[in-house]
């Protein structure tokens, strides 16, 4: 652990990218220029901001043109705001005269700060106000985060014709909530009844091909214990089963959920 000297400045940014390739190299652009300064990083897709602006309008997208991902950028600064301001003006001025970034607002106040991260932490409340949608909760390399969202989307498209991906997270480390909207105008709950089983196996499966893991920030659970075991290699089984025995050897700590180490021992 490394500990930094607490922030006297924050600057808050939206960007406006192409496409999520171009995002890494932005993300690159950002950790050469700011290093530990850059203290957040959040991937929204344009579809995730549509969302947001119909179910909450007061939640102002800042830039004229839809970008297919916008992302959340801050820095945090313990010299000052204007060292901060001077960071963040270099760094924008290098990626959009390269053509990584399309575009760039910056946060002028708290309140602007603010909105930004609203338009963030709405996304999974607009999702609810549209309906039912699959959840994933995953984490991939970030290095294969543009390679997944491109190969899945066009496999789940196949798979469910109208389907609407929402796709969003901390790109910083990898952690994405590939989320998948049952198309507009159908029956949203024989649409999760149809096919729910099946879009969990694609993206799980797309999650394995780029040594992912099929669970991030949000744990197993009871749900994807199965799953877990089919995709973790029997060395990690093993290992969650000695630690899960050695620390609860009569399992009266959430049996059942994790990993089945009694079942699995037999």
């Amino acid at each position: 652990m490394k500990l930094h000297p607490a922030p006297v400045a924050k600057v808050t940014a939206l960007a406006g990218l192409a496409s999520p390739h171009a995002t890494l190299d932005f993300l690159s652009m950002a950790q050469h220029h700011a290093s530990a300064l850059l203290t957040g990083f959040e991937l929204m897709s344009d579809f995730s901001m549509r969302l947001v602006g119909r179910h909450f309008p007061q939640l102002r997208y800042p830039f004229g043109e839809p970008h297919a991902q916008t992302v959340l950028l801050e820095l945090s600064d313990a010299e000052s705001e204007e060292h901060a301001r001077a960071l963040f003006e270099r760094l924008m001025e290098q990626t959009i005269e390269q053509g990584v970034v399309e575009d760039a607002v910056v946060a002028e106040n708290l309140a602007q700060s603010k909105a930004f991260w609203d338009l963030r932490e709405h996304i999974p409340l607009a999702q609810a106000e549209e309906g039912l949608n699959i959840k994933h909760d995953i984490a991939v390399p970030i290095s294969s985060i543009g390679r997944f969202i491109d190969e899945t989307d066009a496999i789940v498209a196949q798979a469910a014709p109208g389907a609407r991906m929402v796709t969003f997270g901390h790109l910083g480390d990898g952690n994405l909530h590939y989320n998948v909207q049952a198309p507009e105008g159908i029956d949203q709950k024989q649409f999760l009844k149809e096919f729910q089983t099946s879009i969990n196996t694609l993206v799980y499966e797309q999650v394995h091909r780029h040594r992912g893991s099929i669970s991030a920030e949000h744990g197993l659970g009871q749900m994807k214990v199965d799953e877990a075991m089919h995709y973790k290699s029997p060395v990690e089984i093993r290992l969650m089963q000695t630690l899960k025995a050695a620390l609860d050897p009569d399992n009266l700590m959430n049996p059942g959920k994790v990993v089945r180490w009694k079942e699995n021992a037999a």
